[in-house]
């Protein structure tokens, strides 16, 4: 697994990072969702490595990343607070601006990059994902029916107790689809209580702290200003939850293009051909510029 990747634990001035790198060339930044750990990229990442250093993280609170001090708004969880860890990250690496793709959860630290810091990214990616404050105004009891565990981890303690009393039942995971040693990485950290006490509270922060400051930017007529591609799964939920997924994404973009994927929501594992071949396309300017806004 990340054959010719190196792995190291970066100090940051605000967490710790276990992170795996590799390849050479203009720099892209891979940001897992939940609750999974950077290995998740394992299928995808070497084949991105011919044309790009590759830098794939386990987000703070997850996997075996420092986990933020609790504090009554969440903020050490929130997606502004990941966002500096990825600028510091890629700082520390050498790298001023890159490209960043976020998956699930990840892909609201990856528009929190972007939007925060503008002259850093070079494009972005969002896989499977809408801005937390679209999903909010958009959710009706069909949302809250699907999307339940949003507002169950959002509870004070309960969350953990009944994900902590029976992991493998509650998150599930296959070796054979994930990879042995993938799976090996995603079931230490389920079974760990911080790391899932961690994960939780990037759910807490969503509804706290997080859909305010998408409101603040959508109020100050802020958009992502570089390049942006939406990807999203055909066989999960979200044109089914919310229709056309790119009319979600462009008041919230300046340059946007984007398809569905022919897998399940976990794509860089079902998928990671399909995937690395529209990302490099993006990344090299192939995208298809039919869906683009401007």
């Amino acid at each position: 697994m990340f054959e010719r990747f190196q792995l190291e634990r970066v100090a940051l001035s605000e967490a710790t990072l276990r992170v795996r790198y590799g390849g050479s060339g203009p720099p892209i930044l891979l940001l897992h969702g939940h609750p999974r750990t950077h290995t998740t990229w394992h299928r995808v990442a070497p084949l991105l490595t011919a044309h790009h250093t590759v830098v794939c993280p386990d987000l703070r609170g997850f996997g075996e990343s420092s986990k933020p001090a609790d504090t009554p708004d969440h903020s050490g969880s929130s997606k502004r607070a990941k966002a500096r860890d990825c600028i510091e990250l890629m700082r520390h690496l050498g790298f001023d601006r890159f490209s960043i793709v976020g998956h699930d959860r990840g892909s609201y630290t990856a528009f929190r990059t972007a939007m925060d810091h503008p002259e850093a990214i070079e494009k972005a990616v969002i896989l499977d994902g809408v801005p937390i404050l679209e999903a909010l105004e958009r959710c009706d009891a069909r949302f809250a029916t699907e999307w339940w565990h949003w507002f169950f981890f959002a509870q004070f303690e309960k969350p953990e107790r009944a994900v902590l009393a029976d992991p493998d039942a509650w998150y599930g995971g296959d070796p054979e689809a994930m990879g042995k040693a993938s799976f090996a990485d995603f079931h230490r950290a389920i079974h760990d209580p911080a790391t899932v006490h961690g994960m939780i509270e990037d759910y807490r922060a969503g509804l706290s702290v997080d859909h305010l400051h998408d409101r603040e930017d959508r109020e100050q007529g802020r958009r992502i200003q570089c390049p942006a591609m939406v990807l999203w799964s055909l066989r999960d939920d979200l044109e089914r939850l919310y229709g056309d997924v790119l009319e979600v994404w462009r008041p919230w973009t300046t340059s946007l293009v984007g398809h569905g994927l022919d897998c399940g929501h976990h794509m860089a594992e079902e998928a990671p051909e399909a995937l690395a071949s529209a990302l490099l396309d993006f990344f090299q300017g192939n995208a298809d510029s039919a869906s683009l806004t401007t």
